[in-house]
Formats: C-alpha cells, structure tokens, sequence
C-alpha cells in the first residue's frame, strides 16, 4: 500500500470519513446539556476560518491504491479550539500549537505515526516553537504514570489502581470508553461529559512520540513536545528528496533522458571523419 499525506484543503472536505467530518468536539463550546454534538457546517466553517487566517490546520493520509483518506490530524492556536479550556489540565501555553486529534480509520495505525511527522514538519517550517496536545489514558496500564487523578482520595491512589468519586468504580484495567465519560461527568463536573473519545489521542502514542508531560492527571494529561529549529534542516533535506524522487519517476514514467557530456553538441566533428581536401575538385563532367 502507498499511503500520500496532503494538507486539507477545504474542496476535499466532502472526501473526509463521516465521523471526521461531522464531530466537533473541539471546536465549539460544550453543550450545556452535556449531549455529544455533531454539525458539519460547524465543521466546514472551522476549518475555513483558519486555512484564511490561520493557514494549514489539516493534514490527510490518502491511500493511493483506491484514492480514499485513511487518517486525519487536527491542529490549531489554542485559542481558536473553544474544548482546550474545559479539560482539569488546562490551559493550553500560549507559545504552543494544539494538536487536538489523529484519527485513522481501522486497519491503518500505522499511519498516525506519518501524519504526526507531517504535523510537526509543517509547523517546524512555520517557525512554531512548540506543540502541546491532551491525552487520553484509555485504561489502567499508565494511569499511574501520567499522575494521579483529581477526586482520588489517599487510600484510593493510583498505586491501588482506584479512582473513588463519591461510590466505588472497578479498576483502571477494565476501563471501557463509556466509563471514562462517566468518570468525566463526576470529576470534572462540567460540560466535559459529552466527551469523544474517539477524536482524542492516546497517551501512550504522544509519549512513544517524544512527548513529555507537564501537566499530571489519571485520565487527561497534557503533553508538550519543544519544535527545535535544528529539526527543521531535517524536514526541509527529507521534503527535497522527496521532489527529487518524484522527479525520476516522471522521467521514468516518459521518455528516457540520455546524459550528455558538456561541449558534446550535435555539431562536433567526429576524430574518424574522412579530412577536407586540400585543393579545389575538378569537374569529371567533360
């Protein structure tokens, strides 16, 4: 399979998977019912908004096999994403991009890996210093490695693998996507009960990524990753590779280009030529 990765631009938002192109749940304000919302104008209007002020936003894996988008990542100024203020590890910093989601759809995991490198090649370029991004801790295994949950009292920490908040809740093991939101409405007590958590990115993947936490929580931690400039030599050597690779596939592809010594012209006079006569030739007419 020969996976391509594009810039979203807003003509091929129609050509988004489904829940892609309909869920916003980091860029509109939380429903005050706490009811997940879906709207893809919302969506479209988003992502209009910033490719005119803001610039790239996107970026898409399509599989050149069958044409099809395959993954999505998401990335934005925290102040133009309205959920990265409702999460118990906010704020956002104000010199950091916020990568709020990469998606791929089942079958291709491997791809998250190609769309984060396009994420940061993209805003390394643009002179971004850093990219910060929320976790989300989809079972027991790290829980107590990303820092202790809010509501834990002592003798439920994260060493016992418990979370307490007001009842009793099964281990951190046996986690489902549904008991996190549940856990959600009860600790963070607000809005955040319509959480996606199919548009969150796992923990794990951010800190196999070069991620470094600075801000704990059992659930929700917050990660950052400094974009140094030396960083951005690299993406610049890899993108010029890749042209020059397009490049012999187009000649490969048309008419095979034969290397000419220079000073080779058409118009050389060959050692092996027979020499000029010396004198004038006579006429054998008569």
């Amino acid at each position: 399979m020969s996976v391509s990765i594009v810039r979203l631009e807003l003509g091929s938002f129609e050509s988004l998977p489904h829940h892609t192109r309909r869920c916003v749940f980091w860029e509109v304000e939380p429903t005050a019912n706490g009811q997940a919302y879906e709207s893809e104008f919302d969506k479209e209007a988003w992502i209009s908004g910033l490719l005119l002020e803001w610039g790239a936003c996107g970026q898409v894996a399509i599989d050149s096999t069958t044409n099809s988008v395959i993954g999505t990542a998401f990335y934005a100024p925290p102040n133009r994403v309205p959920r990265s203020q409702h999460f118990p590890t906010s704020p956002v910093s104000h010199d950091a991009v916020l990568l709020t989601s990469i998606r791929t759809e089942p079958g291709h995991e491997e791809v998250a890996t190609i769309l984060l490198d396009a994420v940061l090649g993209d805003l390394i370029r643009r002179g971004v210093r850093a990219v910060e991004s929320f976790g989300l801790v989809r079972n027991g295994a790290g829980g107590a490695e990303f820092g202790s949950s809010i509501g834990a009292s002592p003798a439920n920490s994260a060493e016992s693998g418990e979370v307490v908040t007001g009842g009793g809740l099964p281990d951190l093991d046996f986690w489902t996507d549904e008991a996190i939101i549940e856990v959600a409405r009860e600790i963070l007590e607000d809005s955040q009960a319509d959480l996606c958590t199919t548009c969150m990115i796992d923990a794990s993947f951010l800190k196999n990524s070069g991620f470094d936490v600075v801000s704990s929580h059992q659930r929700f931690p917050r990660f950052r990753l400094e974009l140094d400039e030396g960083l951005g030599w690299k993406f610049e050597v890899e993108s010029a590779l890749e042209k020059l690779v397009v490049m012999a596939e187009i000649d490969l592809t048309g008419r095979q280009r034969t290397a000419v010594p220079v000073g080779s012209g058409a118009g050389r006079v060959s050692a092996k030529r027979s020499p000029r006569p010396e004198g004038p030739r006579k006429c054998k007419c008569q």
